[in-house]
Parts: C-alpha cells; structure tokens; sequence
C-alpha cells in the first residue's frame, strides 16, 4: 500500500497530483460538491480521454421535490440559471462548449441528489486502470480544476483496494439516490455555448418570440409557455401575416393561463414595433396584469390610475403629473394597462369623453380587452335593449384605430349565443375579412349560426357562393380555397370576390363549388373556427399536457359532523354584533337604491365586504362615512364619492350603527376560529392543513391583512405571508411585520420556509404554490372563474397531492350563503369544477335562490349549446415538441426588451 499526501502550499495539486493521478484512467467515480459549479470545474482534458466518467453532486433541493419529475426538473434549472447568463456567456463560453460536448459524448454521466444528503466536506474519488489497478483520493478539495489549481487544498491519496472499495461503497450509496441531470440543464448547457446576441432587425417575426422568451423570468425559473400558449402566438404571428393583422377572440376555459397567452403576444407585437399596446381590463385585474408581465416576461407596463389621474410603474412609482387627465395620451411605456371601468363611465350619448375620448384619438399596434364578454347589447326590455353597451361602443370604434385585436374571455356566450357574434363583430371593426362588410351574410347570425352548428346547411351552389365570397378565406384554409383564388388570380391579400356567381365559369361553378355542399364543409370553415381559439381544461387533461388534480370541498352537507359542529349548512354561525350590523347594511342599500340609479353597484359593494370579514365591513363603512371607499374599487371612485356626499341622516345612521357594533368587544369574527381550526385539528391524508401547506384567499387587502395579523399572533414562531398589490406584501411573525417584495415569498414558499400565505386576487396570477396542499376561501367573490383562479394557484403542475383540499367560507343568513347554496351543486366535479359555470354572477340574479337556480339552468344549457357550436378542435396544432423555445441560442439582451418596452407612445 502505498499514501500519497498532497498540500497545495507546497505543490501544483492540478499539476502533480490531478494530471498525474488521472493519467490512462479507464474509470473516474467522483464524489464532488454543488452541482453547478462541481459540474463545471469538471471540464478539464483531464477527464476528456477517460471512457467512463460518474460524477455525484449535491444540490439544494429537497427530497419531496425529488419525488416530482416536474417540480425537480423546474427547481434544478431555476437554481443552475441563478448567474448572470449575459456575463457567463462571454466569460465562460469555452468551458460550456467543452462542458456541452462532454455531456453529449457519453462517457460522462452526471447524476445529483437532495439536499438531506449534503456532503459539502465530503470529497472524495475512486480512479480505476486498465491493468485493473485502482487509486482513491479523499480530502477537502470541492471541485476539480480550479480547487487544485487555486485555492489552499489536502489531499490523502492511497492505491490500498480496501480504501478504494471503501470509497465506491460511499460513491454508489450516493449515486443510488441521485437522479440524472435533467434534460432541460442539458439543453440549457447546449444553448448558452452556442448564445450570441442578436437584434430584432435580423430576425424574421416567427423568430420573436423564441428570442424574446428564451430568457425570460418564467424560463430562467425552471418553467416554460404551455404548448397550448405557444401554439396561440403563432397563431397570432401567422394571422399577422397572413392578413397583414391578427383579429382573434381567445376563449380558453377559466385557469388555463388566456393572461400570458396575450401577454406574449403583446410583448412580441411591441419588439416588431407595430405600434403601442392598449390593455383593457377590470380594474380588480389591472395590476394583476402589471405583475404578470414583469414577474413572468420581465418588462415593464404602467397602469393608468382613474382615482389619480397618473400613470403608475410597476414598482408603484408615479410616472406622469398627478391629477393630469390628459397623460392619458401618452403611456410613458409602450404597454399600457387600463381599466374598462374607466370606459363605461365615460360617455355621453353616442360621444366618449374625458380620458376615454382622449384613447380614440390614438392609433394603436395591439389592443387587448380582457373579460371581454362585459363588451355586449344592453339587454333587459324596451327599444335600447339591442343597443351597445358603452364598453361594446368603445371597442366598436377602437377597433377601427389598432392594427391587431385580442378578445379575451372564459365565457364567450353568458345566457345568449348571439353574444359571439357581439364579440366577432369587434374583430371585424377595421377588419372586415373576420365576417365580411355590411352585405355579407355572416353579419346576420341569426342565420349565420344554423349553419355553424350543422342545424341547417347550403343548399345550393350560388347560396355557397354568397357564403364563401364574403368574406373570402386565406387560401391556406381548404384546398377549395385555394383552387378558387388560383383560377379567379385572386390576391392573397384580398380577401373579397367582386365575381357574381353567373359570372363563374363551369368548373368553380358546378365542380368546386358543389363540394362545398357537404354539410361538414361550412361546419369547419367559418369565421367563428377562423378567429376564435377555444381549449378545454378536459381535453387538455385528457391529452395529457395538464395534470389532473382532484378537489374536496368543504364544508360537505351530508357529513357536518366532522366539523364539530362549525357550520349549520353551509354557513357558520356569526353573532349578535354581525347581525345588527349586516341588517343595517342591507337597511343601508334599500335607502340607497331608493335614492340612486346606482344603488344596486352600492349593494353588492357594501355586502360582499361585510360578508368578507367583520375587519372588512368596519373599515368599509368607516370609509363611506368619509365619503371615500377603498382603492379595489378605483373604477366607481368619483360615482361613488358623489354619492356618499350627499347621504342622508338615515344612511349616515345605518353606517354609525353598523361601525358602532363591528367595533364592539363582543364582535369576534367567527371565520378567525373555524380558519384555526382547520390548520391545526382538521386532518386530511394524515395531515393539519397547516402541515400540507395553506394559501388563505380573500377579494379585500382588508380581510388578508386582519386574518394574516391574527394568525400570526396565534401561531408564535409561524411566519405568515401576505401576498398582495404593489407595496402591500410582506411578512408577520408574531406581532413583528416586514415588507417584501413579493418575489422572496414565492422563493420561501417554493423551498418550504413559508407554509401559510394570504392573498388578494389581484395578486392571485403568477403565483404557483403547488408546494401548498391546501387552500381557504375565506370570503366567496361573486364571480366563479375568480374561484377557478384561486384554485389554480396550488392545482398545478408539480402538485404532489393527488387531491387537494378547499374550503368555502360563508356567514349563515346572509347574501354570501344565497350564492354558495346554488354554486354548491356545481362545485361537485373532481376534476372539471368550474367548467360549466359563467363568468360572473349578475347582482340581479342573487335577488333570491330560486331565480339564481333558474338562471343558471339557462346559463348552463346555452352554454352547452353554445360548446357544441364553437368548440375547435386544436389537438394538432398542440405539440408539446413545437416551439421549444427554451432551446434559442440567437437571442434579443433583456436590456434591449426592456429599453423597446420602456419607450413611450
């Protein structure tokens, strides 16, 4: 037995001992440090030559997350993209080429386990020859090449068989725990020693969005678009080209992710400088989508503040003169984010004014209307019931001032399926190859529809031309199509024939046009399939690109005894105190409605924010009695500021009394104890929710800040999360409270350190708590798809229960468990909850439960009428191979997207 002792105070250890040792090796087993850098130091000639290489790394993650293909694969490539890959591209390029071409030889294999078996100090390696021969070497050294070379090093060399076997036993328990390195760190290895920097003048358009995104937030942190997702901004690009602008209404079903589909084709919309981008959604949405353009594509936005009269950055920085309405002209940012609340306030007979008549003045690349639905015909009874809404009125007009157009919604029909065609006739707008102009017979859905859905068909070879001439389809769509344009030299851009049908020869006449004839052909070639794009949930999971979750929810009527007698039907029981109090809110709203048009917007404010929390409906009416109301609600600021200035004494009276016994001693809110309870006595799967891991939900800052203050107090030791709008998250630990950026939440989070965190809605889009098993309605919004959102947050990818678990909490005897009551009977379906329910519930509907059944019976068979009518059938266009946009090495600098996204209109 010969011992080796190495000191790199005496000697080169990369020199006399590394060179030396690994000399003719036929094997090399490596016990080496964290996985990254380990991986790295690896690279050197002196492994290059030696047939087989097995290196075992540690890294940080933890065992559950190694249990998870998914979760594990999306933390490793989070934690390996934690370097400044613009810096390491330049610095370090030759290392990832060599590293590149190691990993694809073959004869090195790299394998990494969780953090429960870290061997930061453990270093070690067993180094085999062809005469059989075999050397171990120990010692503190933690990577290869630049530990030897560099830094101070022991090393314990001996070429005994019993140290060498006592090495490799260490070395295979190890590399029995490990898992190969993932395939997407490989890609990433593979396209950083490739990276070069290019600018969008170089790249055609389809090229984009693979540049854009290859770099972006969502792909350095592990995760990626969605095949679906992908597939629409191609979808987007080839409309754009093929129409010269893209006119198309997204109608995913509620949590398949419809905000960073647009987002994305807004940010690539604005790199090939078509033109500024106008984002128009609810109000309650408006920052929701502020985030998500920085947190997941990492560019700025601002959001137009109706209450201020200021555009306002991401980081709530003032970006404009405050009070300055006609900022509005002129975002200091290409995207813009404003509220559609701004625009149905603001018009005066057919005229739009203030700020929204400002807008249409403005040309504009994109426009995007979220909750597009809301765009509709007035309704209800009388001589204006078919006229436009304002927000119908708006988009009708604006269509006319943008090059493209996005129509965003879950629920493209509420209870009328002419409503579709409300929403195609926006796209048409400025567009007239979407239905056609003011001849075509597609304008008319009511006969238009029939024969979408097969209920009638053409009978006729001049009737097939009347449909097909007007509007003409691309050529790309049908080879019919295509035969027509050839013969008739139709140009591809015109999407029209002036040909009268006697005019047509015999062949178009009587052989082309006759197969349009077969009742499939305009089934699957119209307008609707051409300009809408529909995916559901269920075919997604059935496809297999979306995992199946199944949901319990809570409280279950027919097993109550579980709860210990919390709830008395769906409700749990509320005090003396809540009930004086919620009666005078309701006495509150009669007067109200009684005084003001606008009483019914006022009821469904004042109830729902009682109903949310005893801390909410104080403040609430604290506010009203200031005459001022909270900023969830900016769109109705100045209405309702109006309003509260002219109440009368009963109405001030009926807030006093309400303030007066919220404020009580007596006034312990009843949802505090039951949230309690469930986290730390009620059992699932063996566990306290608190053990699974709890995302609390509410509509209300009010509510999330009172529940995460209490809880924290309750839970000494526990930090609770507060996850909610610019400059209002942060964390409580006992009575202590820290702001952080909302970014360190979902790192706590995703690494366990945070088990409890409380939301707003309008920071409910981004987060991905699917380390988090269970999640708490602590308050109902009014609003079904809002509830799919919530649950979407943990029934995700990489979601290690295969049931999570939900809890709905209402009052007894109040509006909230009128709504419950009804929505209860839907929310039964494990794995398709929300599917069939609309978007939102109107406030007329909740007058009382039998009308809200009936209209939900209706809702859900128009609805159902309507997905027979206008589903598409996308699986093939949904490769999760297609557009691999991880993989780009010719990529656009983030510092470039930023400063093109930073220049104003």
């Amino acid at each position: 037995m010969t011992l080796k002792r190495f000191s790199s105070r005496t000697e080169r250890l990369d020199t006399e001992f590394l060179a030396e040792t690994l000399r003719g090796a036929s094997k090399y087993f490596r016990i080496a440090g964290y996985f990254r850098s380990s991986i790295f130091e690896l690279v050197g000639e002196e492994i290059s030559k030696i047939p087989e290489v097995k290196i075992i790394c540690n890294s940080e993650l933890d065992l559950a997350d190694f249990q998870m293909a998914t979760r594990r694969n999306t933390a490793l490539k989070e934690h390996w993209n934690e370097v400044d890959v613009e810096a390491e591209a330049l610095l370090k390029k030759e290392r990832y080429q060599i590293l590149d071409q190691l990993l694809q030889s073959g004869n090195v294999e790299i394998r990494v386990v969780p953090r429960e078996r870290l061997f930061l100090h453990g270093k070690a390696g067993s180094i085999h020859y062809p005469d059989g021969s075999r050397k171990s070497f120990i010692g503190s050294v933690n990577e290869s090449k630049s530990a030897f070379a560099h830094n101070y090093e022991l090393v314990w060399q001996d070429d005994d068989e019993e140290s060498a076997d006592w090495v490799e036993r260490e070395f295979w328990a190890l590399w029995n725990d490990g898992v190969p390195l993932p395939e997407a760190i490989l890609a990433e290895i593979n396209r950083v020693a490739n990276r070069q920097e290019v600018t969008v003048e170089v790249l055609k358009p389809s090229e984009v969005p693979a540049a854009a995104m290859a770099e972006a937030p969502i792909y350095r942190g592990g995760e990626q678009l969605q095949p679906w997702q992908r597939s629409f901004l191609t979808m987007f690009l080839e409309h754009r080209e093929t129409y010269g602008k893209a006119r198309l209404l997204l109608a995913d079903e509620v949590g398949v992710g419809k905000t960073l589909s647009m987002a994305t084709s807004a940010l690539v919309s604005a790199l090939l400088e078509d033109g500024p981008v106008l984002i128009l959604a609810p109000s309650t949405l408006t920052i929701q989508w502020q985030i998500e353009m920085m947190d997941k594509l990492g560019v700025p936005a601002a959001v137009w503040s109706s209450q201020k009269k200021v555009w306002i950055g991401v980081e709530g920085q003032i970006l404009s003169p405050r009070g300055d309405s006609s900022s509005i002209k002129k975002c200091p940012y290409r995207i813009a984010i404003i509220s559609t609340g701004l625009i149905m306030h603001q018009r005066e007979g057919s005229e739009f004014v203030k700020e929204a008549g400002m807008l249409l003045k403005n040309r504009f690349g994109t426009v995007i209307l979220d909750e597009a639905h809301k765009a509709r015909a007035r309704g209800g009874l009388g001589d204006k019931a078919a006229e436009p809404n304002n927000l119908l009125a708006f988009m009708q007009q604006i269509g006319k001032r943008t090059q493209h157009l996005i129509l965003g919604t879950a629920t493209p029909i509420q209870t009328d399926v002419r409503e579709l065609w409300d929403l195609l006739g926006i796209l048409n707008s400025g567009a007239e190859f979407v239905l056609g102009d003011s001849l075509s017979p597609w304008r008319d859905y009511e006969q238009a529809i029939p024969l979408v859905t097969g209920r009638s068909i053409v009978t006729s070879e001049r009737e097939a031309w009347q449909w097909l001439s007007n509007p003409l389809p691309p050529s790309n769509e049908h080879h019919i199509v295509q035969q027509i344009r050839d013969h008739l030299a139709i140009d591809t851009q015109s999407f029209f024939s002036a040909h009268r049908f006697e005019d047509l020869d015999y062949m178009i006449q009587n052989i082309w046009l006759s197969e349009c004839l077969d009742p499939r052909f305009f089934k699957e070639n119209n307008p609707v399939l051409r300009h809408t794009v529909l995916r559901k949930r269920k075919q997604l999971e059935d496809d297999g690109l979306l995992e199946k979750v199944g949901v319990n929810t809570h409280p279950v009527t027919r097993n109550l005894g579980q709860y210990q007698s919390r709830f008395v039907g769906l409700g749990i029981p509320t005090n003396t105190p809540f009930q004086v109090a919620y009666e005078k809110a309701e006495e509150f709203c009669t007067l109200l409605q009684s005084r003001t048009k606008a009483g019914g917007f006022m009821k469904s404010l004042m109830l729902q924010r009682i109903c949310s929390s005893f801390a909410s409906g104080l403040k609430t009416a604290q506010k009203m009695l200031k005459h001022s109301i909270s900023n969830e609600d900016d769109d109705h600021t100045e209405e309702v500021e109006h309003i509260l200035s002219e109440m009368t004494p009963a109405e001030v009276a009926c807030l006093k009394a309400i303030e007066t016994q919220l404020s009580r001693a007596e006034a312990v809110d009843s949802k505090l104890n039951t949230v309690k309870w469930f986290l730390t006595e009620f059992r699932t799967d063996g566990k306290t929710w608190l053990e699974h891991g709890c995302i609390i939900f509410s509509q209300y800052f009010d509510t999330a800040e009172w529940i995460a203050k209490e809880l924290a107090k309750s839970f000494k030791g526990e930090v609770v999360a507060v996850y909610a709008g610019v400059g209002k998250s942060g964390l409580f630990r006992g009575e202590q409270f820290n702001n952080v950026e909302r970014e360190v939440i979902k790192a706590a989070v995703r690494t366990r350190e945070i088990r409890l965190v409380v939301a707003t809605d309008a920071a409910c889009e981004g987060l991905n708590l699917q380390t988090l098993g269970t999640l708490i309605n602590i308050d109902l919004p009014w609003n079904p798809s809002r509830l799919e959102q919530r649950l979407g947050r943990i029934k995700r990818f990489g979601q290690a229960r295969k049931f999570v678990d939900m809890l709905n909490l209402v009052y007894s005897e109040t509006q909230d468990e009128k709504v419950y009551n009804v929505l209860s009977e839907r929310l039964r379906d494990t794995y398709d909850i929300f599917g069939s329910l609309p978007d939102t519930i109107d406030d007329e509907w909740i007058e009382n439960e039998e009308e809200l059944k009936e209209r939900m019976n209706e809702y859900m068979h128009e609805r159902k009428k309507a997905q027979d009518a206008f589903s598409v059938k996308y699986r093939g266009t949904l490769d999760p191979a297609a557009h691999l946009w991880e993989r780009c090495a010719s990529v656009l600098s983030r510092r470039d997207i930023v400063n093109k996204l930073s220049e104003p209109w």
